[in-house]
């Protein structure tokens, strides 16, 4: 620049947000849907109406606090945001994997101990409200499943306690077989959710790179430690579940005939875990379309699992469908009935972008980009041939074969320009779907931090897009996020 020269403020402003407007715009986004969230959830609150929720849009109370699991939450943040990040991008596959679950479950449990031992773990899952309270009540697990619809429905003498009615009963069913092998109470359940949950930063990534994405795989596991949704992992049966979706999906991804059907085995479990997991069919199709080789075999290897278990439930007496219905009754025979829709619809979004962090938005508006760009690049699809007229004396049906050649081939070129899009678009888009999905079938107004966290992780899977420049500071985004609500708040699961 010549000396003297000036710098005009437009043309500064003209150079800015070339790099990082676009994710600016979408972050003032979420700081205002956040601070709305939580204004208007407190003029409704002061208002009395039935949210029920005191810190909402979070199923939580104001109540700031230090505690002991502090300092180490602290410390294992700094690590992650700073050598953490680049050492993800170069270290053997198995040492990651091994580190960073270590370092998801050291998070996870730090975060809960900023409450203390007890109150984070040992009485998480232990009131009157949780599964817990039926474990003892369970004698007969075969007389269990066969009458567990019966006791589905409140305001009966035996009806189940809100969190056992409100799920199939496989949620029960891994409690009271944790208990009967000798970890029953309170810490073992919690841990238990923790150890399974923290997974998530083994199975998103096998999942990943076994789709042909090893480096979006190695971007996205520090924002699977640093989920702030671990608030919630530990310690929640939701975190547990979370699990065991991702684990079934990864199987899913894996090549081989057999770790399809272990991943079809898992995800139809997982639909005896909630009902609201018929919504991870959108990632389902999706790891099995972009799966390498075999996807028939693999496709008829999952559903063959899927339908194992739903035949072995159905004999056992319980009726998947016979108790959704009656738990959509028993869910508007609780605080369900009270919970306005009307705020509930996009305040749960603002819950949502408390559990997935800060970074969830503009990592989705980069995949979205991106997804454009791909398409736009496929726009003129291959010439198709179309089909001519029959001369006299043509082959019969010589017509139609040309019909179902060119049809074919565009179903081809549309195939082609799907797998191009990749498992960094597809699969958070496929998440996206689910949760609006849920959001809008009004099945879940407000709990949704939790309740989502199986849809969550797999939206962190767009951070990939992100450029790696930026993620040091994404990550201390997310880490912020995960201590502030930790410590100014008191989370209930």
């Amino acid at each position: 620049m010549r000396p003297g020269a000036t710098v005009s403020r437009s043309s500064v402003h003209h150079r800015i947000p070339n790099r990082h407007r676009g994710d600016l715009l979408v972050l003032g986004v979420e700081a205002t849907l956040l601070v709305t969230a939580v204004a208007v959830g407190a003029m409704l609150n002061r208002a009395g109406v039935g949210l029920h929720a005191d810190a909402a849009p979070l199923y939580a109370t104001w109540r700031p606090h230090l505690g002991w699991g502090t300092p180490a939450a602290l410390a294992i943040a700094v690590a992650v945001v700073g050598p953490g990040t680049q050492w993800a991008r170069t270290a053997r596959w198995g040492p990651l994997l091994s580190v960073g679950y270590l370092a998801a479950v050291g998070w996870t449990l730090a975060l809960a101990l900023v409450d203390g031992w007890s109150e984070g773990l040992t009485r998480r899952l232990t009131p009157q409200a949780e599964y817990l309270h039926e474990v003892p009540r369970v004698t007969d697990v075969g007389r269990m499943l066969a009458g567990f619809a019966d006791r589905i429905l409140d305001f009966q003498p035996d009806s189940w306690s809100t969190h056992t009615a409100g799920h199939p009963p496989g949620a029960l069913l891994v409690f009271v077989a944790l208990d009967r092998v000798g970890l029953g109470g309170g810490t073992a359940a919690a841990l238990a959710c923790v150890l399974v949950g923290a997974s998530v930063v083994v199975s998103v990534p096998i999942a990943l790179r076994a789709l042909g994405a090893d480096g979006a795989a190695r971007a996205a596991l520090p924002f699977l430690v640093l989920l702030p949704g671990a608030v919630w992992v530990g310690a929640s049966a939701d975190g547990l579940f979370t699990g065991v979706v991702a684990a079934g999906l990864a199987l899913l991804a894996v090549r081989g005939t057999a770790t399809a059907l272990a991943g079809g085995l898992l995800l139809g479990f997982a639909l005896y875990l909630s009902y609201g997991f018929v919504l991870v069919a959108p990632l389902a199709l999706v790891v099995l379309a972009l799966r390498p080789g075999g996807r028939g075999a693999a496709l008829l290897a999952g559903a063959t699992g899927v339908a194992t278990v739903a035949v072995a439930f159905t004999v056992a007496g319980f009726y998947w469908w016979q108790g959704y219905d009656r738990v959509v009754e028993r869910y508007y025979q609780g605080w369900a009935a009270d919970r306005p829709y009307a705020y509930w619809v996009w305040a749960n979004l603002a819950a949502l972008l408390l559990s997935a962090g800060p970074v969830v938005g503009p990592a989705l508006r980069r995949t979205l980009h991106s997804a454009c760009r791909a398409w736009r690049a496929w726009a003129r699809p291959p010439e198709l041939t179309a089909p001519t007229p029959r001369a006299s004396g043509s082959a019969p049906g010589g017509e139609l074969l040309t019909r179902v050649a060119v049809r074919n081939r565009r179903v081809g070129a549309l195939a082609r320009r799907v797998e191009t899009l990749g498992p960094t678009v597809l699969l958070p888009a496929a998440a996206v779907l689910a949760v609006l999905a849920a959001d809008l079938s009004g099945m879940s107004k407000a709990e949704v931090e939790r309740i989502w966290l199986p849809f969550t992780v797999w939206l962190l899977v767009a951070t990939a897009q992100l450029p790696a420049a930026t993620h040091r500071w994404w990550l201390a985004g997310q880490a912020l996020t995960a201590l502030a609500v930790n410590h100014l708040l008191f989370t209930v699961s």
